[in-house]
């Protein structure tokens, strides 16, 4: 794993200070030319102050170096450079449609290719300036940065056409590629491009003005892979096809904490097909030329494990701990207030309730994977590389090679949440691992099979709230106390020193504190014990559990106090409009005033997350054997400029299905350190048949874009769990809900 000095070392210096709200310096735009025509290397470094630590939960510990974005080729071809990793979130569209906007490129035209690794050239300053998506950020960190590219670039192009034709710039105008001028006059950007890259790089350009905007807001523009998928041509990392490409499957440990104390191979290497089997730090890999044989290798393998350190116990041994833990108190003072215990001694009433949460397993579509190749001094990868920072620091590590000898190819991926994004870069280093054991040159796929992926660990880590409200006479809040047990996400990795402060690491508070609301005198505490299960950010991270402890105790105490829950939250709020708008909003849509047919209710909830507002309303029955059914969600988003009402669309439905999912069904037990789920068939995902009705309705907004993969997934367990209490009379305390059997009341 990375360490923080390792790091550091490799993420850019802080060099250029941010101007204003933008947080983007136009100091720069350095031109560099190529025979294949046009190319603008665009620097827009930020600095630390542009993304404050308050904003996003992270200190970046330095700014943008030169990036190149754009490249103009003579027929006419716009190249886009994409930093950020796709993995269906829509990343690539996104960030191509701002450039295109602001250079008024022809939309048929536009080509992208993902940026090599390189902090200092296409680091993320939400993610500590490193090289990575995560944190519903790429749009984010980038809309100004790309906006200044498109912009920089259309004004050298309109200055060459200018200077070619003799007359003034403001006379000209652009469009999908072409620029116009008096007479009739027309030339492409193609046949401009090499004249453009001979001027001086602006120090200001003007950016559009949002009404005139023709990609950004509109949902005619079509995403940019949707035919290479549509049509199986797109690049998976098991698509990729080299000479002599070999498979691999590893045997790994049987349970959390366990070691090999020995193995032999001789049955494993007489399966036809095999032709390696080596130790790896990851247990025993089984070399083949290609998937069933390394499988079958693998089965043939006798291996004896050390299990004395195997741990967990059990599921219900780590919740039992968890709320001992709780109940004793102490742990790490998130937030106190002075008069907490005076204010709580007043009470006439209090509700108490205690909240369990299992570990969760990300389920991405496609098991992790990489290819390795160690050739001629040099190694290359091609994999879902979502973070190359962690990736090619790590990958170079276990090849005993410098960086530069290190080249990653970064392919999409069948999603991630999270999981491809960590600091151990793990499918990564096993397949370095693997291709440098077989001692040839020849390129390995390692293949995680699901099995592999979700018994691995790299779990959203297993919590318990318990929280305890003490209510005034007139039944509303007069204190709050609220402690939180549970692994801390960040404290395994290099951004611990960034991201933990005083012992509390933000993501495991993020949604209890701060938060939207008006909590009074409130006493917030947080103890994060160790496990040996590896813990990971999960989408949408601390808000996964933190919301539905707060979405559902606010319609408890909506409850208590014979108040409208959507009142009740208004209520609670002080100078939060956009949080307040979008509770309106769904609700309003949602018909939250209309009465529904017998045995069906609705339940609200909402998230302030990743810089967004999401609220939803669920509309829930029960099946005839007390399942939750949920037949309709209506989602308000508020994120800023909706750079592509189509893809906010989809990222709303997906973190719908997602997130009901893990409602229902989600949850990974453990005995004896061994995970009992490992596919689908016991790791339920959501069928198609379970989906519900989703309508999105997005704000209108003038601000600055913010995140959209993640924050449709906080509220929709609280809002079906509310539905429930309504339909039911029974509080949900513990998911998944198919732990619990309902009743209609």
């Amino acid at each position: 794993m990375l360490d923080s000095a390792s790091l550091a070392e490799w993420l850019p210096d802080d060099t250029d200070a941010a101007d204003g709200a933008t947080g983007f310096t136009r100091r720069g735009f350095l031109k560099s030319a190529a025979a294949a025509g046009f190319v603008l290397a665009v620097q827009l470094p930020l600095a630390r102050k542009a993304f404050a630590a308050a904003d996003v939960g992270i200190v970046p510990p330095g700014d943008f170096a030169p990036n190149a974005f754009i490249r103009i080729a003579p027929d006419n071809t716009v190249l886009f450079v994409i930093k950020h990793f796709e993995m269906g979130q829509g990343a690539t569209t996104g960030l191509a449609t701002i450039l295109a906007e602001e250079l008024d490129a022809d939309w048929s035209q536009v080509r992208t290719e993902y940026a090599p690794a390189n902090a200092a050239l296409y680091g993320n300053p939400m993610v500590g300036g490193a090289q990575g998506t995560g944190g519903s950020t790429a749009i984010a960190n980038s809309w100004m940065q790309m906006r200044e590219a498109g912009a920089t670039a259309r004004a050298m192009l309109v200055a060459a056409a200018a200077q070619r034709w003799k007359v003034p710039a403001d006379k000209l105008t652009v469009s999908k590629g072409v620029i116009s001028g008096p007479g009739g006059k027309k030339a492409s950007f193609g046949e401009l491009a090499d004249a453009a890259a001979k001027l001086p790089v602006p120090t200001e350009v003007a950016l559009k003005d949002p009404k005139d905007f023709v990609l950004v807001g509109k949902t005619a523009t079509r995403r940019l892979d949707s035919k290479a998928k549509s049509t199986g041509t797109a690049m998976f990392t098991i698509d990729v096809k080299l000479p002599g490409l070999l498979t691999a499957v590893i045997a790994r440990p049987p349970a959390f904490g366990a070691r090999l104390k020995s193995f032999d191979a001789k049955a494993a290497k007489a399966v036809k097909g095999v032709t390696d089997v080596v130790e790896v730090p990851e247990g025993v890999a089984v070399v083949a030329t290609g998937m069933w044989p390394a499988m079958q290798g693998r089965k043939a393998l006798k291996l004896d494990w050390d299990l004395s350190e195997a741990g967990p116990k059990s599921t219900e041994a780590m919740f039992a701990d968890y709320k001992a833990l709780a109940a004793k108190g102490g742990g790490v003072t998130v937030q106190r207030a002075d008069d907490h215990a005076a204010q709580m001694k007043k009470a006439a009433k209090t509700i108490e309730a205690v909240y369990e949460f299992p570990y969760l397993a990300h389920a991405a579509m496609e098991p992790m994977n990489c290819v390795a190749w160690l050739h001629d001094g040099v190694l290359e990868t091609w994999g879902g590389h979502q973070f190359p920072t962690f990736d090619h620091m790590l990958a170079a590590k276990a090849a005993d090679l410098p960086m530069d000898k290190v080249t990653l190819h970064t392919l999409i991926s069948g999603g991630s949440f999270g999981r491809r994004a960590n600091s151990w870069s793990d499918f990564t280093v096993e397949a370095v691992h693997v291709a440098k054991a077989i001692k040839r040159p020849v390129p390995v796929r390692v293949q995680q099979t699901r099995e592999d992926d979700m018994r691995g660990g790299l779990y959203r880590p297993q919590y318990v709230h318990a929280v305890k409200v003490g209510l005034g006479a007139d039944q509303r809040p007069l204190a709050w106390q609220h402690t939180i047990v549970g692994q801390s996400i960040i404290a395994p990795t290099p951004l611990a020193g960034a991201l933990i402060k005083d012992g509390v690491d933000e993501t495991t508070v993020e949604g209890v504190w701060p938060t939207p609301y008006t909590l009074p005198s409130p006493d917030i505490t947080l103890q994060s014990p160790t496990q040996a299960v590896r813990p990971l950010w999960w989408r949408s991270v601390g808000n996964t559990h933190t919301g539905f402890v707060m979405e559902t105790m606010m319609d408890e105490l909506a409850a208590a106090a014979g108040q409208d829950p959507l009142a009740f939250r208004l209520a609670m709020l002080k100078d939060q409009p956009r949080f307040a708008g979008v509770l309106k909003l769904a609700a309003e849509k949602a018909g939250w005033d209309q009465p529904l047919a017998k045995g069906k209710a609705r339940g609200i909830a909402a998230q302030f997350s990743f810089h967004s507002y999401v609220a939803q309303v669920a509309e829930v029955s029960l099946t005839a054997d007390g399942r939750p059914k949920v037949e309709r969600v209506v989602v308000a988003v508020d994120c800023g400029v909706p750079v592509n009402p189509d893809q906010i669309v989809a990222q709303m439905e997906g973190g719908v299905g997602f997130a009901l999912a893990a409602a229902l069904y989600g949850e990974i037990e453990i005995e004896n350190g061994t995970p009992k789920q490992g596919n689908f068939d016991s790791y339920r995902v959501l069928r198609i048949n379970e989906m519900p009705k989703v309508e999105v309705h997005i704000v209108a907004s003038g601000e600055a874009p913010t995140g959209v993969g993640e924050p449709g997934v906080p509220p929709l367990a609280p809002a079906v769990a509310n539905a429930l209490a309504k339909l039911t009379g029974q509080r949900v305390r513990r998911l998944p809900l198919s732990r619990t059997t309902f009743r209609l009341t």
